[in-house]
């Protein structure tokens, strides 16, 4: 995802982009036009440099987008959008493949060891299953719940979890059969999860501001934590070695909790309308997008406790917008995007951006 010439060993750090600019469920199909991609280089130079603009892929097409993600050994970048997955290469922005017929697809799990990946189609209530190789359609899989958003394959248990935003569960589905195995009922409308690989998953709950702890082996809440500070959770990330979680919530916070207990650990304050977050193990650096300030907070972590705003970098606002013909001369209720205008933002360390980006 890094386009630079320089010969740096490289991970990627995907983030999402979503401005949200009211609370109102199902925002994200109508409102973002920019993704936004951060090439974090491992190189010693590269640690402590500031993150600037390497590039801007021109995407375009119609419809909406949600999330972004990445299979980084085959550096294909996976792009949700509306009815289809674009498959690109991570190095350059290249179309290498589309993934058809996901009806109001959210996002787009991997499972390397089986040589699938799944994608949540929202307006479908299905999972397309695809070979991860070829990107061809293997099958579809009906969920039991209705407006299936975020999903997660957790490779302990081999089984696939969406999270059902309208019917607020989870459906669990056996990798290897396709079937429904369970459905989890839960309190709120969830949002982003992420399993520990170990027998967990977390997910924030929007309407509490809370974190909720499913058993895998159980299929089950078996905890659920009050997150300080933090109004309408959505981007969940985790550090594994330190069992923390972070959750950006969009009064401007990111919210820290100890995985293990559920203790508040800290807040930190980002910009407003985040969506996603990353965690980087290598730099311990934590990125959140903000897609309302139109700014990328990058937070430092110390240690498993202390955590401070190390850079807020400069992105781009949602842009350009066109209203349906039957709202002429009026404020639509929801804004729509205007075909064409689709773009990803490339972010680098200083030391290996371009000059010049448009």
């Amino acid at each position: 995802m890094r386009r630079s010439a320089a010969p740096l060993k490289t991970s990627f750090t995907v983030l999402s982009m979503e401005n949200r600019m009211t609370v109102s469920n199902g925002f994200r199909f109508g409102f973002p036009q920019v993704a936004l991609l951060v090439a974090v280089a491992f190189a010693e130079s590269a640690h402590g440099a500031t993150l600037e603009r390497s590039d801007r892929w021109v995407i375009g097409g119609t419809g909406g987008w949600d999330l972004l993600t990445v299979d980084a050994p085959t550096h294909r970048l996976f792009v949700t959008r509306s009815d289809r997955v674009l498959v690109l290469d991570s190095r350059s922005g290249r179309t290498v493949g589309t993934i058809p017929g996901t009806e109001g697809v959210h996002g787009v799990a991997l499972a390397p060891r089986l040589g699938k990946g799944y994608t949540s189609n929202g307006r479908a209530d299905s999972v397309t299953e695809f070979d991860l190789e070829t990107l061809a359609v293997v099958r579809t899989l009906p969920v039991t719940g209705h407006n299936p958003d975020t999903i997660v394959f957790d490779d302990a248990s081999g089984h696939v979890f969406t999270f059902n935003g309208k019917s607020h569960d989870a459906t669990v589905l056996d990798a290897e059969s396709g079937k429904a195995l369970a459905t989890i009922a839960l309190d709120g409308k969830p949002e982003f999860a992420v399993s520990d690989g170990h027998g967990r998953i977390y997910v924030n709950d929007e309407d509490h501001a809370r974190l909720n702890v499913i058993d895998v082996r159980r299929n089950a809440v078996v905890a659920t934590w009050k997150l300080d500070n933090c109004e309408e959770p959505s981007g969940l990330a985790l550090d594994t070695d330190h069992g923390r979680l972070f959750s950006v919530c969009s009064n401007g916070q990111m919210a820290i909790t100890d995985a293990k207990t559920g203790r508040h650990v800290a807040n930190v304050p980002i910009g407003k309308g985040p969506d996603a977050v990353v965690f980087d193990a290598s730099r311990q650096e934590i990125f959140s997008p903000n897609g309302q300030d139109g700014t990328l907070t990058v937070v430092k972590q110390s240690d498993a406790d202390h955590y401070s705003v190390a850079a807020t970098v400069e992105t781009q606002k949602s842009a350009e917008f066109e209203a349906p013909s039957d709202v002429v001369g009026q404020t639509p209720k929801r804004p729509v995007v205007k075909d064409g205008t689709f773009s990803i933002l490339v972010f680098a360390p200083d030391d290996t951006a371009r000059p010049n980006v448009p």
